[in-house]
């Protein structure tokens, strides 16, 4: 009987083959018409299918002898076939013909195969074996390209890639379909690779480099990826239900090498990089203190006051990070890498190891430490008469909280006298066209339920506006300094903004909170520029070397003018600033995301509530309001009622909170 591979005149009764679904299936033409024809399978099914995927025809079959007797002729046919297949060595055809390198038929192959002249069952048996076993040919269902020995190694690689991944998908698959209901699944060590690949599916979804196996493995075990993944994870114990994921998503150093706990350990037991002291002024005379929140454990900044005839001597004394920490150490090169520590209402992650945030870098009461000191002598009116910048040795007095500063407002001379300079350095800045956004800060307060309360402190109080006002004096003299000097460094400047809301400090919250949106985005560059928001010349920020890299590489700056440092060039100047935008902007996210997370935890405990609210704009369909007791926007439909107008006060009803989606709906009360 004559092969026939591709035939394009069908007749009616004629025997074919043809691939679906990854099988060779046999069938016979019950009708043909305009190149497609409907074939009875083996299956007892009735198929329309295109003439071109059809092959190795070989024969008829009389379709009057009645449809259970065809079926029954290819299921034979089928069955014979395969019984011939399994005959078939691929490997030994490869072995015989794979320096050939050309294409061969599988007439020609099925004769290598059998020895013998090629009936139909024989190239089919052929094909069959070809299209299941494609390490050792490309396919291409009538005739086959030997591959190379190297290409047969690298597909016999994939093949062993693709058999685990199955095995994993059906070990973890039944794993996790036999634990899913429990309250608190154990995990032996060889199931911890489970649940690696649903971790990091459940944090980046498709960007995840295991998706397609963790999203084959929790459809096996019957899990919803999207409800209830993040359930079953806790459960397991890899997080809590409060777990800060944004931290693992954007791959946020934690926890410090082991390398570098090493050289903080160092350091700290005296036995690290140190400066020598000669030079420094000593200032462990005067009356230093430092004012800083409740819970703040690493203090880099410190304020003294003296009298100087009709004239005050101010000194803001900065911790001199530098004099511990050598530039391109180990610790200098994690702290750039982190470039600043973050605060969340739940935890802090510093830019350098406890032991030293807290401990020797550390402006402690009652401890000498050495810092770099802005003297800065001013008139009863806060006018600046002379500075000088130096190295310094310091011992504070006072370690006092904003709280402790307010209650004694009225009664410490010194807090007097510097509350009194520090209105009038603002004052002077309003002058110069600063633009102050004033608003209240919201702190949040975690018991250990983990039980959110919300304070609205007011940032104008005497104490916030003291240590504020002298940060932006010291700040603004060392970018003087350095201008003055020709060095390069992190200078800040911004532009004047798009449009000013209000004068001076009489803004209302409605336009101190859409001041904000007005404002330029302020710019980072190696020469001084303007900074309206301040309203100074020139600015550079270096008065917390603990917590910020570009204060402690503005600090370096400074020292090397001191004679106490190697100064950067402008180009390693350029390279912190752009080197540092990305982690910058993952603090800035983690920061802001964390906070909105307990502020809406404490908006869940006020579902069906009202809450005190005010109209910010309008937009297209909705409205965008302000809850203005906790700060955060939230939207409602224009629908609810088109009257309102920004600036209205209203009363919000929570109606519905996911934390985890940052997600809050509310509607008019």
């Amino acid at each position: 009987m004559p092969v026939v591979m591709f035939v394009l005149n069908m007749e009616l009764g004629t025997l074919i083959e043809y691939i679906d679904r990854k099988k060779v299936i046999c069938a016979v033409i019950m009708q043909a018409k305009k190149q497609k024809v409907r074939l009875l399978t083996q299956a007892n099914r009735e198929v329309s299918v295109s003439e071109h995927r059809l092959f190795c025809v070989s024969g008829r079959l009389d379709p009057e002898i009645g449809r259970d007797r065809l079926v029954d002729l290819l299921s034979e046919t089928s069955a014979r076939r395969e019984a011939l297949k399994a005959q078939v060595n691929v490997y030994d055809l490869w072995e015989v013909v794979h320096e050939e390198e050309q294409w061969i038929d599988a007439e020609t192959m099925a004769g290598l195969a059998f020895g013998i002249s090629p009936e139909p069952d024989h190239v089919s048996a052929v094909i069959r074996a070809f299209f299941n076993d494609r390490v050792y040919f490309k396919f291409d269902v009538t005739r086959f390209l030997p591959h190379s020995p190297e290409k047969v190694e690298q597909i016999q690689i994939q093949e062993q890639e693709m058999a685990r991944r199955a095995a994993v998908v059906q070990e973890g698959g039944e794993w996790l379909r036999r634990v899913y209901g429990q309250e608190s699944p154990e995990v032996p060590p060889d199931k911890e690779q489970f649940v690696s690949i649903m971790r990091s599916l459940y944090l980046f979804e498709k960007d995840s480099p295991t998706y397609d196996l963790g999203r084959q493995m929790v459809q096996a075990a019957g899990i919803d990826p999207n409800n209830g993944l993040f359930e079953f994870l806790i459960r397991l114990g890899v997080w809590d239900e409060h777990a800060n994921l944004d931290l693992y998503r954007m791959d946020v150093p934690i926890d410090f090498p082991r390398e570098i706990s090493q050289e903080a350990n160092a350091l700290a037991n005296g036995s690290g990089f140190r400066t020598d002291t000669s030079q420094r002024r000593d200032f462990t005379g005067l009356p230093v203190l430092t004012i800083d929140g409740q819970a703040t454990l690493d203090y880099d900044d410190a304020l003294s006051l003296e009298m100087d005839g009709d004239y005050f001597r101010v000194g803001i004394h900065i911790s001199d990070v530098s004099h511990y920490v050598e530039r391109g150490s180990l610790l200098d090169q994690e702290a750039f890498a982190r470039s600043s520590s973050i605060y969340m209402p739940d935890d802090k992650i510093p830019m350098f190891p406890p032991l030293l945030a807290e401990g020797l870098l550390s402006l402690k009461a009652d401890q000498v430490r050495p810092a770099i000191s802005v003297m800065v002598r001013l008139d009863r009116d806060a006018v600046v008469l002379d500075y000088e910048i130096c190295p310094s040795l310091v011992r504070v007095r006072r370690q006092l909280t904003y709280h402790e500063v307010n209650m004694m407002a009225d009664d410490d001379k010194e807090i007097i006298a510097l509350s009194g300079l520090a209105e009038k350095l603002r004052e002077k800045r309003l002058d110069d066209g600063a633009v102050l956004i004033s608003l209240p800060e919201i702190n949040i307060w975690l018991d250990e339920e983990k039980n959110v309360t919300l304070h609205k402190v007011n940032r104008e109080s005497r104490s916030r506006i003291l240590v504020s006002e002298f940060m932006i004096l010291a700040n603004r003299l060392m970018a003087s300094f350095l201008a003055d000097h020709g060095s390069p460094a992190v200078f800040r400047a911004q532009p004047e903004p798009r449009l000013r809301l209000f004068d001076r400090d009489n803004g209302t919250l409605y336009q101190n909170w859409m001041q904000r949106r007005h404002l330029s985005r302020f710019i980072l560059c190696p020469k001084p520029e303007p900074h309206s928001g301040l309203g100074v010349d020139a600015y550079v920020t270096a008065t917390s070397p603990i917590r910020k890299y570009f204060d402690l590489a503005v600090q370096r700056q400074i020292r090397g003018v001191l004679g106490l440092d190697k100064k950067y060039t402008q180009t390693e100047v350029e390279n912190i600033i752009a080197n540092s935008e990305v982690p910058l902007s993952k603090v800035s996210r983690v920061q802001f995301v964390r906070n909105r997370y307990w502020i809406l935890k404490y908006l869940e405990t006020k579902l069906g509530k009202t809450e005190p609210g005010m109209i910010l704009e309008r937009r297209k369909d909705r409205f965008v309001a302000l809850l203005t007791d906790c700060l955060v926007e939230c939207t409602l439909p224009v629908a609810s009622d088109p009257s309102l107008a920004p600036q209205d006060a209203v009363q919000l009803r929570i109606v519905k909170v996911d934390p985890r989606e940052q997600f809050l709906a509310v509607e008019l009360a």
